[in-house]
């Protein structure tokens, strides 16, 4: 399941969350301890660097926060990060440098790597977005299954267990989601894929790969 693992899915050079991906081996590991860790970081983040707002929300000074946006804590936003109009960040949710999160975007125990793009009417929710991927407008993440059981990913045809009741997605550096997409729980993208806009995504879906719809996934070819 090497394709499943944290070193295949990002660069962690790419965060500034690396340290809370340190002695886990599959990336939905991290989900229950992103609010914690943000704690801790946020107190060594540096003051000439980052404005510490209410309790445990720091935005780095270069940052653009739209003031119609509704932010909880925990939480950072990293360097020039934009926060769009009426974006709604729910808590222990962490914003890469340089990432977009939109309009009526919401956020929930997340984190962002940097140059992320949910631009656009977007629900991300108990996820790993990692670098450069872009969520087209009105693509979610679904992070509860329909009969409330635990998640499980899906690979080769086998399913392993999560020991988590909310995942929604992991999507690996520079993956693009096309518009009005459904990433259902358990989810797990591969680097440089594309997921076909209006597709439900569950399972595995492996790296440089062009998703059209279940059963039909093609392999993308290597440019002369």
């Amino acid at each position: 399941m090497i394709e499943l693992e944290i070193q295949s899915l990002f660069d962690l050079t790419q965060t500034i969350a690396t340290d809370l991906f340190q002695g886990v081996i599959y990336p939905w590991e991290v989900l229950p301890n992103i609010g914690s860790f943000i704690k801790k970081l946020g107190e060594t983040l540096p003051a000439q660097e980052y404005d510490r707002i209410g309790d445990n929300i720091w935005i780095a000074k270069s940052a653009t926060v739209a003031r119609s946006a509704d932010i909880h804590g925990p939480c950072i936003i990293d360097k020039n990060a934009e926060i769009r109009h009426c974006a709604y960040l729910r808590g222990n949710i962490i914003v890469g440098e340089g990432a977009v999160v939109g309009n009526s975007t919401e956020l929930k125990n997340v984190v962002l790597f940097n140059k992320v793009q949910v631009p656009h009417y977007n629900y991300v929710g108990d996820s790993v977005l990692g670098y450069k991927s872009h969520m087209g407008a009105g693509a979610i993440t679904s992070n509860v299954k329909s009969d409330k059981t635990l998640v499980t990913v899906r690979f080769q045809n086998e399913k392993y267990p999560t020991g988590l009741k909310k995942m929604g997605a992991i999507l690996g550096d520079m993956v693009e989601i096309g518009c009005g997409s459904v990433l259902n729980p358990g989810t797990v993208i591969g680097r440089e894929t594309n997921i076909y806009p209006l597709s439900s995504v569950r399972g595995y879906i492996p790296e440089h790969s062009i998703y059209k719809k279940a059963g039909e996934i093609a392999k993308k070819q290597d440019e002369v």
